[in-house]
């Protein structure tokens, strides 16, 4: 049997999320910063993905390590979309959406700051 991968089943859920949550805000003629949000929300997992066929540690650390960044890029634009209003912060569904993201950028800099090849310094 195949060991669960947490950062790769995490890592799409979202990314369906992020679309679902596209979908809403074009429907709403909310454009260009749901384009934004699911470029970067997609991202994350693809990025991932991609990484687990990496040819080395340091090619794996660094697609980690852009997904990471696009997971941040991912929580500045749900922030943007809940100061501007297109998004309700009080909204259990945008709430949840937030704690996602901020767990997923928890999650991929863990992984990234583990990684022996590839050091952060913050």
């Amino acid at each position: 049997m195949a060991k669960e991968n947490a950062v790769l089943e995490k890592s799409f859920a979202f990314a369906v999320r992020v679309i679902n949550i596209h979908k809403k805000l074009a429907a709403n003629r909310e454009y260009i910063l749901s384009k934004q949000l699911l470029r970067a929300g997609t991202s994350i997992g693809a990025n991932v993905n991609e990484a687990q066929a990496g040819q080395s540690r340091n090619d794996f650390t660094a697609k980690m390590a852009i997904a990471s960044k696009e997971a941040r890029e991912t929580k500045y634009w749900i922030d943007l979309l809940v100061e501007t209003g297109y998004l309700v912060r009080q909204d259990d569904e945008t709430k949840s959406l937030i704690d996602e993201s901020e767990q997923l950028v928890r999650l991929l800099t863990k992984i990234v700051k583990s990684s022996a090849c590839y050091k952060i310094d913050r």
